[in-house]
C-alpha cells in the first residue's frame, strides 16, 4: 500500500515503475480505472487505495508456479497460465527475447519450469513496485 491517501499521475507512474505516458494514455483510459477524488495542481488525484486495486487486478501478472524440472511446450506454458501465447512464446524465441529451449526431442521445444520462471521473472507485469521492495504490504 502507499503513504498517502491520493495520488496523481506523477506520482502513480514514479510508485509503479512506469512512464506518464503508460498512466494517462493506457491506464487511465481503462474502463476499470477509478474515478478521481479531487484534484491537485493540473492532475486529477486519485484514491491510493482505488489505483492500487486496479494495478492489482489489471496490471500485474499473478506469478505462475511451475514444476522447476518439468519439461513444458509452449502451449503448456498458455496453458498454464503465464500470461502470454504459445505464439508468442515461439516469436520471442526467433528474436531472441526468450531462452533457447532446454529440450528439443523430437523436434518439439520444450522449456524447463525454473528457466520459464526465471524469464518470467524479468519481463514486464511482473516486476515489483516500489512497496513490494520495501517490504510494506
Amino acid at each position: 500500500m502507499v503513504d498517502r491517501p491520493g495520488m496523481i499521475a506523477p506520482e502513480i507512474a514514479e510508485h509503479y515503475g512506469v512512464g506518464i505516458h503508460t498512466v494517462t494514455k493506457t491506464w487511465a483510459q481503462h474502463e476499470a480505472w477509478p474515478a478521481s477524488v479531487g484534484k491537485r495542481g493540473r492532475y486529477k488525484e486519485y484514491a491510493a487505495a482505488d489505483i492500487d486495486a486496479f494495478v492489482r487486478e489489471h496490471v500485474q501478472r499473478q506469478a505462475v508456479t511451475l514444476e522447476p524440472k518439468r519439461l513444458y511446450t509452449a502451449q503448456q506454458l498458455e496453458d498454464a497460465g503465464i500470461g502470454i501465447t504459445a505464439g508468442t512464446i515461439r516469436a520471442d524465441l526467433t528474436r531472441d527475447r526468450w531462452p533457447e529451449p532446454d529440450d528439443t526431442e523430437n523436434g518439439v521445444n520444450r522449456w524447463k519450469g525454473k528457466t520459464v520462471t526465471a524469464v518470467m521473472a524479468t519481463r514486464r507485469g511482473y516486476r515489483r513496485t516500489q512497496s513490494d521492495k520495501s517490504g510494506r504490504a
